[in-house]
């Protein structure tokens, strides 16, 4: 019998998650006009797993699934040679450019919103090059104030949802003297003061209970954000931009999220060359693709991870959120093997790797049974065992 994992004391709980409890998640590509939105969405596009990979799945022309690279599960093909390879992919969202006053419905401003809604997580594009061929919206290059424009709009929309919400409640509560309605009420205030001051709703400090009810709102700064700047080659090469450090400025100022700087005519040249000249350029120029980085960053953005099981059948990732517990994992692979759930063989990827095989981490004491309330970690290797009507198996 394996033995059981020795719990820390020391493990802080985590904050409760913004945002839908689900395995499928995805991410929009958000920003004005012509800052390269369209440009990155074709460009990943050409990287996209072909749609008939997932069946009884019509992937719109406006979404892309892009495999997640991951030096982890190669490793675990070579080990295993397994007979099929099944990678994690980030669902990827084109969101139609944002103008001033879309929370009015200004542009395609409904439109976009509800785009937005429907996504869980942000990426957003800035334009942070000078082209005169290329029109801004707003007649000049400015990144900062683009960011503003975003900012504020998607703050002005929550806060005509809270609006809308707290008339609601108010009439709900004058039929009836039900205490949640009151602890929603007195929420809605509070979230509509912070945003009245400026402040996106991911960035607040609330409580777990709080969490279970915003969660119901889906509202549009609860997302989380990712901010690409898109710049030119020459620029994005050197590591140098005159736009950078007041981008990162104001991203310090505004809850620090991740900054990615890249270059749309890069990255679209790179995937237009022939096979094989790619490697070739980029050694040559010193230069590498910030595909990958975008991609891995989006897909940890939105609390997603993911779990391998592995062995000369299949390797497969199996996507899941952050603090998911063995059996809804185990749910992933199928419904009965939540239901039946028994326990949860885990190795951990480093510890085969550095010890070769999955006998020599047994025989070194690192291969553990966990049981329901163990939180599955990214990288777990998993052998789910369950009972359905007397029968066990895997």
């Amino acid at each position: 019998m394996p033995p059981k994992a020795a719990k820390s004391k020391d493990a802080a709980p985590e904050r409760p998650i913004l945002g839908r409890f689900s395995s499928h998640l995805k991410i929009g590509i958000v920003g004005l006009p012509n800052v390269g939105k369209s440009t990155l969405f074709n460009t990943l596009t050409k990287l996209s797993i072909p749609a008939e990979n997932f069946p009884f799945c019509t992937i719109e022309p406006n979404e892309a699934r892009i495999n997640i690279p991951d030096k982890r599960f190669d490793w675990l093909c070579q080990l295993y040679k397994p007979k099929s390879e099944v990678m994690a992919y980030l669902e990827i969202h084109d969101i139609a450019g944002l103008v001033r006053g879309a929370h009015e419905g200004q542009g395609l401003g409904n439109n976009f919103l509800s785009h937005i809604r429907a996504v869980d997580g942000i990426f957003h594009v800035l334009r942070a090059f000078e082209d005169p061929e290329i029109i801004h919206v707003d007649d000049s290059v400015d990144p900062v104030r683009d960011l503003e424009t975003i900012s504020e709009e998607l703050r002005l929309k929550d806060i005509e949802f809270v609006d809308r919400r707290l008339e609601d409640l108010e009439k709900s509560m004058k039929r009836s003297n039900d205490k949640q309605l009151k602890i929603e009420h007195e929420l809605c205030e509070k979230i509509k003061a912070w945003l009245k001051d400026g402040k996106d709703v991911r960035l607040g400090d609330w409580k777990a209970a709080d969490v279970e009810i915003l969660n119901t709102f889906q509202l549009l700064t609860a997302k989380p954000v990712v901010y690409l700047v898109n710049m030119n080659e020459k620029d994005y090469q050197r590591k140098k931009n005159k736009f950078l450090p007041k981008i990162h400025a104001w991203v310090q100022d505004h809850g620090g999220e991740p900054i990615i700087p890249f270059s749309c005519v890069f990255e679209k040249n790179l995937v237009d060359m022939p096979e094989g000249e790619a490697p070739k350029y980029c050694e040559a120029n010193k230069i590498q693709s910030a595909i990958p980085k975008i991609i891995k960053t989006g897909f940890a953005a939105i609390n997603l991870i993911y779990f391998f099981t592995a062995g000369p059948d299949e390797v497969k990732c199996w996507q899941i959120r952050r603090q998911t517990k063995a059996p809804q994992a185990a749910g992933a692979i199928h419904s009965d093997f939540e239901k039946g759930f028994i326990c949860a063989e885990v190795m951990k990827f480093e510890d085969l790797k550095e010890l070769g095989s999955e006998a020599a981490v047994k025989a070194a004491g690192k291969y553990r049974q966990e049981g329901k309330t163990y939180v599955v970690q990214d990288g777990d290797i998993i052998f789910f065992k369950f009972n359905v009507s007397g029968g066990g198996k895997k």
